[in-house]
């Protein structure tokens, strides 16, 4: 985004000589790409240092990749890494409102509250100086992709005919390779390596790249679910089946897929040329 494309007015109260710019970290990827380089220290969550800001940043930048809310990112960034202008830029109440409204039921699902640092009264009101949401128009501009929601964890099927599983392919509508495997990051926290093949049963009008994100989205929104699925760190392989109804993903099947078990791929050739009942 053009970070200029946010600001409701371009002053503000003078950050004062204690506060530096600092290159954003690489180990803060959710901040790159945003039209910023740089960052200024201490930030808006009163980190003084690039440590601390990567050590707490850790749980927001999950939250972050599930995509939770168009404007996560900008909201996140603005407080971990707030853009190095000579004045700090804080988002405006109503975006954290709105990101608050769409992300927090991720949190939740995760066994997290909204935290009361995030508390949205305490951001300065639309018409003062801070960054805004986009223009209403904005959403119109963009291609509304269904969304993953919160849901409780389908059961992994391991014993199974390839006619059981062609049944179930008639009842929805998505079927996804998944390869996946766990991870320890630097600071011993939890991390997931995805690896997604789309396996279409009806594609309707969505293209592969965004069936991916948006299964990718479901696994980080679920990780109840993925850890489940990832109980050691060799990689595993699955089959996600599912529906989108109304806007929603649902996984509703998952089918691990083991090298000695060609009932899968079996179902999967033989559904180009299946008739459902």
């Amino acid at each position: 985004f053009v970070l200029s494309g946010f600001l409701r007015v371009v002053t503000g109260f003078d950050i004062g000589l204690s506060t530096k710019c600092v290159v954003i970290p690489k180990e803060l990827d959710m901040c790159h790409k945003i039209g910023y380089s740089e960052m200024r220290l201490p930030n808006l969550m009163g980190h003084t240092s690039l440590a601390e800001v990567i050590l707490k940043s850790t749980t927001w930048q999950h939250l972050a990749h599930t995509d939770c809310h168009p404007h996560v990112r900008t909201f996140l960034c603005s407080l971990l890494a707030p853009v190095c202008l000579d004045t700090f830029i804080h988002p405006c109440r109503s975006m954290c409102v709105a990101v608050r409204d769409s992300c927090a039921p991720m949190l939740a699902c995760q066994g997290h509250p909204w935290p009361d640092s995030l508390d949205c009264d305490r951001f300065p009101a639309d018409e003062d100086m801070c960054l805004a949401s986009l223009t209403k128009e904005y959403k119109y501009l963009r291609k509304v992709l269904p969304k993953p929601a919160c849901q409780t964890c389908p059961a992994v099927e391991e014993f199974f005919t390839h006619k059981r599983v062609l049944d179930v392919f008639c009842d929805n509508n998505f079927a996804v390779k998944v390869k996946l495997s766990k991870r320890r990051t630097v600071f011993g926290d939890r991390d997931y390596n995805i690896e997604c093949q789309v396996e279409f049963i009806t594609q309707d009008s969505l293209l592969p790249y965004e069936t991916q994100s948006m299964i990718q989205q479901w696994l980080l929104i679920n990780e109840n679910c993925t850890q489940r699925m990832t109980p050691t760190h060799r990689p595993m392989v699955y089959l996600l089946v599912g529906n989108i109804e109304e806007g929603i993903i649902s996984v509703n099947q998952v089918y691990r897929w083991q090298r000695r078990d060609s009932q899968l791929t079996l179902a999967t050739q033989k559904w180009r040329y299946h008739k459902c009942l």
